[in-house]
């Protein structure tokens, strides 16, 4: 059981979808006290609607500041209430009883009930269309006890399913306002959508009514940049107060020692990969996929394109995770035994097309992997694919590549990315995701054990070659706080944001 309490923290992440127009202005706003924030971010949303648009710019702008969660993350990676005050589990570790907040509105004035948690929990079943939806799939049962309380039986027992209830997939929606998710999102959280400026700024502004705690900005605006440098300039010049996700590591110094500023940087969930596409050409190959790993010499790459901050990992887990292991000893950088690997292969011979898309982190390292990859023996074809669109039409969707890189920020998402066969990677090996399923029904000690144990695999299997992991690097105005030190979830959550 736990008591009620609200964290706020700020999470920035990278991944998005195409740009379109939006305006929700006509949403019932509080009144504005001129108290504003700028914040500076990289990749802007398709539409509002994460229920069938992938990528993670929607619920980055919208979890937790217009929609909100039973349970939510804190900091340290601990669930804690949201719209539950306290929840508790059946000895059988099926059956959760979450008991809800009383006096929760959406912003279309309908009162949050157990209805709409029930509503919202089945409908990821039924309407979603984007791969999270399969971490629902777990529920056997939904059952609106009273207006205040919940029961969501499982089919089995599942560690991953509370967790992913604080993910969006949890997101509660009201039963009258999902009719127009992609232009007019309607939640319970702290803030709503005011306006959207295509490929410039979403503005965001707090509402009278709220049930919880008052966040201290009256107005956020996520402002979009394309260029690291037009967006530093923008805190330079005073057109932002935060730069969300720092673009060009590179160009700190212009921060660090200039008391107007201060420089955040701790860890995220962002995995940059060299995705590798196990379905078709080359890299369906285990020894060619082992030679790519060898010839990356992966802390010389770090220093190349991302000023050496990030953190070496050789997998697919973060260190905020608890069954975070450090695997970059499974393939240490030895160019021989590249080019003896893709000797063997009999793949020398193919040309590999690795299509990465436009955005900083990728072009940056894409001409350092190509450079390093044709030491060693290969032959690459390079190119820069527009993004969101053309990267996702070409990569993620028609899986017409055979390497790319991308930075996969969701949280805990290595079942996603690796344990479907038909998501774009292709993937397929029934002893990892035998593992995933013994760590999701067993004990504790068992989950941990077994999620190592399928990472390792992974890793092992060079099912792709992890480059580095993003660090959550921000730069903002000195007097503003609450920024996080680690990024733990894929929310810009706003709510504990302040000014000194």
């Amino acid at each position: 059981m736990w008591p009620v309490r609200r964290a706020g923290a700020v999470a920035a992440v990278l991944a998005c979808l195409p740009l379109t127009a939006c305006s929700a202005g006509s949403l019932s706003a509080g009144k504005s006290t001129g108290n504003g924030l700028n914040i500076g971010l990289t990749a802007e949303p398709a539409n509002f609607d994460f229920t069938r648009t992938d990528g993670a710019a929607i619920p980055q702008a919208l979890l937790d500041n217009v929609y909100e969660t039973l349970v939510k993350l804190d900091q340290s990676g601990a669930i804690r209430p949201d719209l539950a005050t306290s929840w508790r589990l059946s000895k059988d570790r099926r059956t959760y009883t979450f008991h809800l907040v009383k006096d929760a509105r959406f912003s279309n004035g309908a009162r949050f009930t157990a209805e709409d948690a029930k509503f919202s929990i089945e409908r990821v079943g039924s309407a979603w269309t984007v791969a999270q939806k399969a971490q629902m799939d777990v529920v056997d049962s939904v059952r609106a006890v009273s207006p205040t309380e919940l029961e969501v039986t499982l089919k089995k027992p599942s560690n991953d399913w509370l967790y992913r209830m604080t993910t969006r997939v949890g997101a509660m929606f009201s039963r009258t306002g999902v009719r127009k998710l992609a232009t007019e999102p309607v939640g319970t959280g702290p803030y709503v959508v005011k306006n959207w400026n295509r490929g410039d700024s979403i503005t965001l502004v707090r509402r009278d009514g709220y049930w919880g705690r008052t966040p201290h900005f009256a107005s956020v605006t996520l402002k979009y940049f394309k260029d690291p440098t037009a967006m530093n300039n923008a805190l330079l010049t005073g057109t932002i107060n935060v730069i969300g996700q720092m673009q060009s590591p590179e160009s700190l110094y212009r921060f660090q020692n200039n008391s107007k500023y201060k420089v955040i940087e701790g860890t995220t969930n962002g995995e940059v990969v060299l995705s590798l596409n196990n379905g078709s050409g080359p890299m369906r190959n285990p020894k060619a996929r082992q030679a790519v790993r060898y010839a990356i010499d992966h802390k010389a790459l770090m220093d190349t394109c991302w000023a050496g901050r990030g953190k070496l990992i050789g997998g697919m887990v973060p260190p905020t995770d608890p069954w975070y292991q450090n695997l970059t000893d499974l393939y240490p950088y030895d160019r021989d035994k590249a080019r003896k690997l893709l000797e063997e292969s009999g793949e020398a011979g193919h040309t590999l097309r690795l299509r990465i898309p436009t955005l900083p982190y990728a072009t940056a390292c894409g001409t350092v992997v190509k450079s390093q990859l044709e030491q060693a023996g290969f032959k690459v074809e390079f190119d820069q694919l527009e993004f969101p669109a053309a990267w996702l039409t070409a990569v993620f969707k028609n899986s017409d590549y055979d390497m790319s890189i991308i930075g996969h920020v969701e949280p805990r998402d290595m079942q996603t990315v690796f344990g479907d066969k038909s998501y774009y990677t292709h993937y397929d090996n029934p002893e990892f995701r035998a593992l995933l399923k013994k760590a999701d029904q067993g004990s504790r000690e068992q989950q941990i054990t077994s999620m190592r144990a399928a990472a390792r695999l992974l890793s092992e299997d060079a099912a792709a070659d992890w480059l580095f992991l993003l660090p959550n690097l921000m730069v903002a105005d000195e007097d503003i706080t609450g920024l996080p030190v680690n990024s733990v979830s894929e929310s810009l959550d706003l709510t504990g944001l302040g000014r000194s």
